[in-house]
């Protein structure tokens, strides 16, 4: 059964919609195993420059699916390799923009922080309420959400489980915006728009030395950094972004 929809809303752009509204989006091992299936694919994807990740108007995803694992033991949940899903969504090279309308709790909100941009809906709710039913998040949820917010706030929602909206999420910088609700769409597909137009090279080189600089020395990271700067002019998007702006037009990048 399809229960990740992927269509093509503009050039360059391509977007993934995760459709179980019976359940809330709630993420199952099949929704996981199409997800990874689609990041896969359209990372190495020369017709895609950005990648759109959704649930849709209503809620973007209300967390993990409790009766598939409710009742399991610790080794059946090890046998699971739930980890080697969600690895092929962080490993996607392509920029990828979460827009998150409604729940986005428990894996819900993992997934959204997988994503590079969050465009936040002001009545999104984020949150990791997985202590609530004895356990704790277990797809990046006490990693990812302390390196976005500070330890301090993210130990008073992990510990709590209490939610979080839109506007707070922002305000915390977990999202990069927050907009109206209705409008949550329509902004991801603009700034994907945006990015689909810039030099894909370039962007990627972004997103890898972003992530990659994060958790390690700044010298390092700095290093890192300057390396990739350097490639970039091996490339002809380079050389083309140059003349266009000498020559006062737009540029016209094609990814080599």
């Amino acid at each position: 059964m399809e229960f990740v929809k992927l269509d093509h809303p503009a050039a360059g752009v391509a977007r993934l919609a995760i459709h179980r509204p019976e359940v809330r989006n709630a993420l199952n091992q099949a929704v996981r195993e199409q997800l990874a299936e689609q990041f896969s694919t359209l990372g190495k994807s020369s017709e895609v420059r950005a990648i759109i990740l959704t649930g849709g108007d209503k809620v973007f995803a209300a967390g993990a699916d409790l009766t598939e694992f409710a009742h399991k033991n610790a080794v059946q949940m090890q046998q699971r390799t739930v980890h080697l899903l969600w690895q092929s969504i962080a490993e996607c090279p392509k920029p990828v923009i979460a827009a998150v309308n409604g729940y986005a709790l428990g894996g819900g909100c993992e997934l959204a922080m997988h994503a590079d941009i969050i465009v936040a809906g002001r009545n999104a709710t984020f949150g990791q309420p997985e202590i609530r039913v004895g356990v704790m998040p277990g797809a990046g949820g006490t990693q990812r959400l302390t390196r976005a917010i500070g330890k301090f706030q993210a130990m008073k929602y992990l510990l709590t489980g209490l939610p979080f909206k839109g506007e707070e999420a922002f305000a915390m910088g977990l999202a990069s915006e927050v907009v109206d609700d209705e409008q949550v769409q329509a902004r991801a597909l603009e700034l994907a728009q945006l990015i689909a137009g810039m030099p894909p090279l370039a962007a990627t080189q972004i997103k890898e030395v972003v992530l990659a600089g994060q958790d390690i020395a700044l010298d390092a990271a700095l290093l890192l950094e300057r390396k990739a700067f350097n490639l970039l002019f091996a490339s002809q998007d380079q050389k083309e972004g140059a003349r266009a702006f000498l020559e006062k037009r737009p540029p016209n990048y094609t990814g080599n």
